[in-house]
């Protein structure tokens, strides 16, 4: 188990239920659990999306604080936006075409907020990671044909850029495709090592 001295019986607790961030995560070889954070996802008056992405990830990894007072919790959010407009997750069908109608031939940001959060000394780090996606002029054929085939009804922006999302782009622009996913790496492991741990460790 990768940590230091310091920090070697804290446990890391992923705060979602996301199969995605579990998974990007595991790449990390870090033992970890993850929980569910109870938490209302709402928007408030004129809160901008990167506002709104770190309140909630710090709101995550928080609220599983409550029950794990002596952990380094991982909390994370993440929306598209297009046109200034933020998109969540379609959450069927016909919202998912939609989304993937107002994304065609545009520049969409999605933003990604991480927290790590030390329960016990009260620590916790913040930011919002951007990356960008150029869509393709898509077809509606195209749109219904990626939906069908892949279900992305619970992604933000309507799409898996890990599966066969990727043909929907024209380009990618940013510095971790980690956080297009939902979990940037690269800031993360910085936040950890603020903590001291250390995912090269022996």
């Amino acid at each position: 188990m990768p940590y230091s001295d310091s920090t070697q019986h804290q446990p890391l607790i992923l705060a979602s239920s996301s199969p995605f961030r579990r998974e990007l995560l595991s790449r990390l070889g870090v033992e970890f659990s993850s929980m569910s954070p109870d938490i209302v996802e709402d928007v408030q008056p004129g809160e901008a999306p990167e506002s709104l992405v770190t309140r909630l990830a710090e709101s995550k990894a928080r609220e599983v604080a409550k029950d794990h007072p002596k952990a380094l919790i991982i909390g994370s959010d993440q929306v598209a936006v297009v046109g200034g407009i933020v998109q969540g997750k379609p959450g069927d069908h016909q919202q998912a075409v939609e989304q993937l109608l107002r994304a065609s031939g545009q520049r969409v940001s999605f933003l990604t907020g991480l927290c790590l959060l030390n329960s016990e000394t009260g620590h916790f780090q913040v930011c919002c990671e951007p990356f960008h996606v150029i869509f393709r002029v898509l077809q509606q054929r195209e749109i219904e044909n990626y939906l069908l085939k892949e279900k992305p009804y619970n992604c933000a922006g309507s799409f898996k850029s890990e599966g066969l999302g990727i043909s929907l782009f024209e380009r990618l622009e940013g510095e971790d495709p980690n956080a297009l996913i939902g979990l940037p790496l690269i800031r993360l492991i910085a936040m950890l090592r603020n903590e001291g741990v250390d995912v090269l460790a022996e």
